[in-house]
């Protein structure tokens, strides 16, 4: 840390290195909420974090941001402040200790980073937190407001179970408000980016330089739910099971007021012939389910599913896992979790199409009926699964999923989303998504959408004719795991699904596979509810987000 002293001021600047080795706090009781405009306020008594690009941040004048300063920091020292973090992007200064921090984002972004360097921002918002009422002024282009806001949002995990009597000063903190005051700034080719991000031109909703109240709305809502899916992810299995995610569900079905989901359930599922998720969760004590949300305006005439896999504790089954992989797998309800909480903000912005969230929710346990490999289950598609690997159990959840959307819903767009491999780790890392699709157009737009949202995607090989063959078996249809490892792993997964809808489904499919990046470190951070929010925005109501949206998907 280097202190300068500015005008009677102490100026410490942060190398953005600091950020890294920071603890994150429990949040559990941090309410946000999004405000265009500064309002006044004394540092002393409500800390505030300026935060943006350095060129963004230059562009603001005392005059701008000195009712959130005085009387604690001076015009010189907001000034000097400001030539601190513009001349080294990437650090932080303290203008009044521990009450008033300028920090600048990255100046570089490679092609397949967000322009709105979320993950950048997130790192900075974590490193800053009080433990007193706060707020952040958020410095940006409009283009980037989305990203931001919920980059803003999964900072502040919902979930905790400290108790008052927890040692070492660990008990939870107490209530507390974080105010994110937005401070918009002109949307020009000159900031040396434009260019080069790759994306359609700006709609002009994304230049008028303002954020009305319907998309403050957008911004609160795209947050909130995203706070909603990283707390379900986070919350262990000895509460959050299969009867806790179903209230979940039926929560969110009640405040949308759009009538009470289906529930397929236990011997009901093996009834239909849905194999895949009974025979998954059917050793459990509380049995899995097939729960569907639906939206279905009027004068829609076309139908769009999300599948999520909600496997709310996976040991591995019988193929069980190590002790230390084990650890963390309450998290692999992750995408039914962003699926819930995206169709939350979907229909909050009035849908223009059928709309349908399909939960696949079970839990993975070791017991008398635990799946055995050699076993052979017969999917809701018909076709009949050699089991190899009973930890390899979410592709059969969502294959019932996904022949679900289609065969009973209609659906002629559907998008799966998983924690599906780790594999997916070692082919797109720890912030893209690995995307598969037999529609190169969606494909596309889903990784546009990433851009855009702060929830980045990379495209892996769509090839069933060279990959598929890993599933062969000799008494079934086809086996549940590859037989090499080091052929596309996460692509082959992929196509295991979109073999039940079979390949040559006349719709347009997506698998999302965010292992990976739903989690940062031991947190879950709710990937996939920007994503969806963006990628089908164009079919909502909401300007904000038909403004984002690629070009229409379906």
């Amino acid at each position: 840390m280097m202190l300068l002293r500015i005008f009677n001021t102490s100026i410490s600047v942060i190398k953005q290195s600091t950020y890294v080795s920071v603890r994150s706090m429990s949040n559990a009781s941090v309410s946000i909420k999004f405000r265009w405009g500064l309002s006044p306020s004394d540092p002393e008594q409500q800390p505030v974090l300026f935060v943006g690009q350095a060129a963004h941040l230059s562009a603001l004048s005392w005059d701008d941001v000195r009712c959130k300063l005085e009387p604690r920091v001076s015009e010189e020292a907001w000034r000097r402040g400001v030539q601190c973090v513009t001349s080294s992007p990437g650090d932080s200064v303290e203008l009044w200790p521990r009450g008033a921090s300028l920090a600048s984002l990255p100046a570089r972004r490679s092609r397949h980073a967000a322009p709105a360097r979320s993950h950048a921002l997130a790192k900075i918002v974590r490193a800053t937190q009080r433990s007193t009422d706060e707020s952040i002024v958020l410095v940006c282009r409009k283009r980037d407001v989305l990203a931001s806001a919920v980059s803003i949002g999964r900072s502040f995990p919902l979930y905790h179970a400290r108790s008052a009597a927890a040692p070492l000063g660990a008990a939870a903190p107490r209530a507390r408000s974080l105010a994110v005051e937005i401070y918009l700034v002109p949307d020009e080719k000159g900031d040396g980016e434009s260019e080069e991000e790759g994306l359609a031109p700006l709609d002009p909703a994304l230049c008028d330089g303002a954020l009305s109240a319907e998309e403050l709305s957008t911004l609160q809502d795209a947050a909130d739910a995203t706070r909603l899916a990283a707390r379900i992810t986070d919350t262990p299995a000895n509460v959050m099971d299969v009867d806790k995610f179903i209230e979940e569900a039926c929560k969110v079905a009640k405040e949308l007021d759009i009538g009470e989901p289906t529930i397929i359930r236990g011997e009901e599922l093996k009834a239909r012939g849905m194999g895949g998720i009974y025979g998954v969760g059917r050793a459990a004590a509380t049995p899995p389910a097939l729960v569907v949300l639906s939206c279905t305006p009027p004068a829609a005439t076309e139908t769009v599913a999300w599948v999520g896999k909600g496997i709310v504790y996976d040991t591995g089954g019988l193929s069980i896992k190590a002790r230390t992989s084990m650890v963390g797998m309450k998290g692999d309800c992750g995408g039914a979790a962003a699926v819930l909480a995206a169709f939350a903000v979907a229909v909050k912005a009035k849908p223009t199409v059928n709309l349908h969230a399909v939960l696949c929710l079970a839990e993975n346990a070791v017991g008398p009926n635990a799946t055995r490999p050699d076993d052979i289950h017969q999917l809701y598609s018909g076709r009949t699964v050699e089991i190899n690997n009973t930890d390899a159990e979410g592709r059969l959840v969502l294959s019932d999923g996904v022949v679900y959307a289609s065969r009973d819903l209609k659906a002629e767009t559907i998008v799966d989303v998983a924690t599906l491999t780790g594999a997916q780790g070692t082919a797109t890392g720890k912030y893209h998504a690995a995307i598969v699709s037999n529609d190169s157009r969606l494909e596309a737009q889903c990784v546009a959408a990433g851009l855009v949202s702060g929830d980045l995607a990379h495209a892996l090989p769509f090839a069933p004719e060279l990959h598929f063959t890993e599933f062969t078996s000799c008494v079934a249809d086809m086996k549940n795991s590859v037989a090499d490892r080091n052929n596309a792993q996460p692509s082959c997964a992929g196509l295991f699904i979109l073999a039940h809808l079979g390949f040559d489904f006349p719709g347009k499919w997506l698998h999302v596979d965010m292992a990976a990046p739903a989690h940062c470190g031991e947190r879950a951070t709710g990937y996939g509810v920007s994503l969806l929010s963006v990628l089908f925005g164009a079919h909502t109501h909401s300007r904000l987000l038909r403004a984002l949206a690629p070009a229409h998907v379906l």
